[in-house]
């Protein structure tokens, strides 16, 4: 039979643990709504997607940088747990490598506003670029490698050429709805096929 002091403990454990997954339960909301409606999108939008007050989010994080920089961090650590995962239960390696792209097409969205929402703190950005280097590349290498690997693509993609080249085609997405950058990212991950023998 626990102890009063035991009790405690495993209470203060279980508050933390349903703290924890509070936070992710609105960084999830958070990214939804970065994506959808951009980081300048009403703290209310996201407080009513994550069915929690305004307050509580306001409690968590302060200013709106101080979310932006969350879900950031969420979204690069959900990218990169994705890329194994995929590898694991896609039907081909290539199939993994497009799946993962599509996260990190999302992942993108919610970047591009991310230099604006930080204009006073170029050195938190550069070192949050660093962190997403370094936390995604080595990701994105072992989804190509494997797709090369199964004679699914032609070898020799360096993943950070890849990821910037798709960067580049997301530049514009939100300033202008006649682009799709989506279908040629499309067309860019088809010309990495290897062509089919006759």
């Amino acid at each position: 039979m626990p102890t009063t002091g035991q009790s405690r403990g495993v209470s203060a454990r279980s508050k933390r643990a349903d703290a924890v997954r509070n936070q992710q339960t609105l960084l999830e909301a958070a990214a939804e709504v970065f994506v959808s409606s951009g980081v300048d999108a009403p703290i209310r939008e996201i407080a009513a997607r994550a069915g929690v007050g305004m307050g509580t989010i306001y409690r968590h994080f302060p200013t709106r940088a101080d979310l932006v920089i969350a879900v950031y961090r969420h979204q690069v650590e959900a990218c990169a747990e994705a890329g194994p995962n995929l590898l694991a239960s896609a039907d081909s390696p290539l199939a993994a490598l497009r799946q993962w792209v599509d996260l990190f097409v999302d992942f993108l969205v919610t970047k591009h506003g991310l230099a604006g929402a930080l204009q006073s703190d170029s050195g938190g950005f550069d070192a949050l670029h660093a962190y997403f280097l370094d936390r995604l590349v080595p990701v994105c290498t072992q989804l190509l490698d494997a797709a090369a690997d199964a004679d699914e693509i032609n070898p020799g993609t360096h993943a950070y050429e890849l990821m910037r080249g798709i960067g580049n085609l997301c530049i514009g997405h939100d300033s202008d709805p006649r682009y799709d950058p989506r279908r040629l990212i499309d067309l860019l991950l088809q010309g990495l096929r290897r062509p089919q023998s006759p």
